[in-house]
């Protein structure tokens, strides 16, 4: 890419910064937000705030590192306002091709050592897929067949931290703050954004959100739809003419008994190498849990049993319009797959999991300029056209100046030299402790510091 690309780039960045500037309060904060945003794109390896100082102000890294830090950790911006400012930015590039079509409700996670960093507890991390120590996000995406754009995050914080007043008063954890489970931060997010007016979509959500009928039962009464996953063990009763009330089976059973043309092969989308295809059933339902069935409406039952295996795989309850295609309530189920891409992208192009404060406010600031600078990465990818490598979009990282060491990191010159002896140190050179001499003080010569540079591989 030409020169000339790079500097449009360039252009285009300062102008999206230049919006994100609008919502931040004071001016001063305009430098240090251009140059968190410029250090999570462009810095290669770790995205925590002091290798982003040494590359964004190779001159002045420790001035920088504190500006940085102040900003992220301390500096009294609003995220909800942020995010609400990346939406409207970002939003019409996603729109381009085609409308949104679904909220995507999810959780990522962080692992941690030690005990100290805001809302770290041991739990399921699905990093890992297993428990471990670690900080969990809830999140709600909005998306389509072409991207998708995080718009809301907010920290899980177990009861064990809510409980515990020490810890809270050392992580700022706001005084409002009160134990929430996921579904109902999720259920908040939900909330949130239909009051701001957000075109609404199909809320999508794993079997961790959509196994909980009381989510599912709120999101219907908001007036939204759904297509949830669901465990295997969820009991139902099939809908039938001949028998109104059929025996309660649990869904995994339920597709065990269906007939051979139940099922059917369908192609959802065109993979990296191959079409992605699976065979699939739908039934017409009513949850039926022990108590409260009644208050369920039928719903469609998806099944998806690959070729191969010995009992179908995953179960999705769905209250779409009931005369959509099969192949469209198959497409919405697996649109779901853009928000593991989102995290993928979000953790190793953005650093979304580098910040390594302690507190409250540091984590969502940090979380919000990561989204805030993916944004600024959708909106580019979106200029690619359809017919281009969608991997063009990948903006050149800068490595930390070849002089940076970190604080704490010993000095690399101060290594052991065999030609002295330190039991019969020479006296050549020594000058006697009495004598008060002043030492030189050195100033290192500042050298000019190079604007970041975009550049679209």
């Amino acid at each position: 890419m030409g020169l000339g690309s790079r500097m449009e780039i360039a252009d285009r960045f300062a102008t999206y910064v230049g919006e994100l500037t609008k919502v931040i309060g004071h001016a001063d904060r305009e430098g240090p937000l251009r140059d968190y945003c410029s250090g999570l794109l462009a810095t290669e390896g770790r995205r925590s705030v002091e290798p982003m100082a040494a590359v964004t102000a190779p001159a002045r890294v420790s001035a920088q590192h504190q500006k940085l830090l102040h900003f992220v950790a301390n500096a009294a911006w609003s995220d909800e306002l942020m995010l609400a400012k990346v939406r409207e930015l970002v939003v019409p590039s996603m729109t381009r091709h085609g409308p949104i079509e679904a909220w995507i409700i999810d959780d990522t996670s962080f692992p941690k050592k030690g005990r100290h960093s805001v809302g770290v507890h041991h739990q399921y991390c699905g990093q890992l897929g297993k428990q471990a120590n670690c900080q969990v996000a809830v999140t709600l995406s909005i998306a389509n067949h072409h991207a998708t754009l995080p718009i809301a995050y907010r920290l899980y914080l177990p009861r064990e931290w809510i409980n515990d007043t020490s810890r809270r008063a050392k992580a700022h954890v706001p005084r409002a703050i009160t134990f929430k489970t996921k579904p109902q931060i999720a259920l908040e997010e939900i909330r949130a954004a239909l009051l701001a007016g957000i075109a609404p979509g199909v809320v999508l959500m794993d079997a961790s959100y959509g196994s909980n009928s009381v989510l599912r039962q709120a999101i219907t009464g908001l007036g939204l739809c759904y297509v949830a996953a669901i465990v295997s063990t969820v009991k139902v009763r099939p809908v039938r003419k001949d028998n109104p009330k059929p025996p309660r089976v649990s869904v995994e059973a339920l597709a065990l008994s269906l007939p051979k043309h139940a099922w059917r092969t369908i192609t959802w989308r065109e993979g990296t190498n191959e079409q992605l295809q699976s065979r699939f059933a739908r039934v017409r339902v009513r949850v039926a849990p022990i108590r409260g069935e009644a208050r369920f409406a039928e719903e469609t039952l998806l099944i998806e049993w690959p070729k191969g295996e010995a009992a179908p795989t995953k179960f999705w309850l769905a209250t779409v319009d009931r005369n959509m295609s099969f192949r469209g309530l198959v497409d919405t189920a697996k649109l779901r797959w853009r928000i593991e891409r989102d995290y993928h992208d979000l953790k190793q192009e953005i650093g979304l999991g580098h910040y390594e404060g302690r507190g409250w406010r540091g984590f969502h600031h940090h979380g919000t300029l990561s989204i805030a600078a993916y944004g600024f990465l959708i909106s580019e990818r979106e200029r690619i056209p359809p017919s281009a490598p969608h991997s063009a979009a990948r903006i050149e990282k800068s490595a930390v100046p070849s002089g940076y060491r970190p604080r704490g990191a010993p000095d690399p010159a101060a290594t052991p030299r065999s030609q002295l002896d330190r039991h019969d140190p020479s006296p050549v050179g020594c000058r006697d402790c009495n004598d008060p001499s002043s030492m030189p003080v050195l100033h290192p010569s500042l050298s000019a510091e190079p604007a970041t540079e975009f550049m679209m591989q």
